[in-house]
């Protein structure tokens, strides 16, 4: 395993941020197909004040809902982290969420669901961690990936 260290940032390739993103959040949030839970969020930009969205993958883990950074500290985390509000849609269904962002303390049971579910997707962001992982290596990547309880606003 690769050692850790605090925050970084794994920017998406040229695929990605072109075809891949765009494609699934066209699919998910205008046409309401769900690639296994996936859903579009949207957060209010920290200094531009203008909505920004992004695909992501909700967890359900133990009663509660989470967003996992598989990528680190992205613009959409830091964002998140000014308002604490974002919008998560599929289709025309959208929800308007609060969040709280967990302590590194808390991620490793959380990150391990995580990839129980999504590594096909995600993996390779988590420098050859997996959900068979034990829990010190689950602790010493969680320093790297913020994960935001979902709070639903009444």
């Amino acid at each position: 395993m690769t050692p850790t260290s605090g925050p970084r940032y794994i920017k998406p390739g040229w695929f990605t941020t072109h075809v891949f993103n765009p494609a699934v959040g066209f699919l998910t949030g205008r046409l309401g197909l769900s690639l296994r839970g996936s859903r579009v969020l949207s957060v209010q930009g920290r200094k531009s004040g203008e909505w920004r969205s992004t695909p992501v993958n909700p967890l359900t883990f133990e009663g509660q809902r989470y967003l996992v950074a598989a990528r680190g500290e992205t613009q959409w985390v830091r964002n998140i982290r000014v308002t604490r509000e974002a919008r998560i849609r599929i289709g025309r269904r959208t929800e308007t969420i609060h969040v709280e962002e967990l302590p590194d303390a808390e991620k490793p049971a959380i990150l391990r669901a995580y990839l129980k579910e999504w590594a096909w997707e995600v993996g390779q962001f988590f420098a050859g961690v997996g959900a068979d992982a034990n829990d010190e290596q689950l602790a010493e990547i969680a320093r790297q990936k913020p994960v935001f309880r979902i709070q639903p606003i009444p």
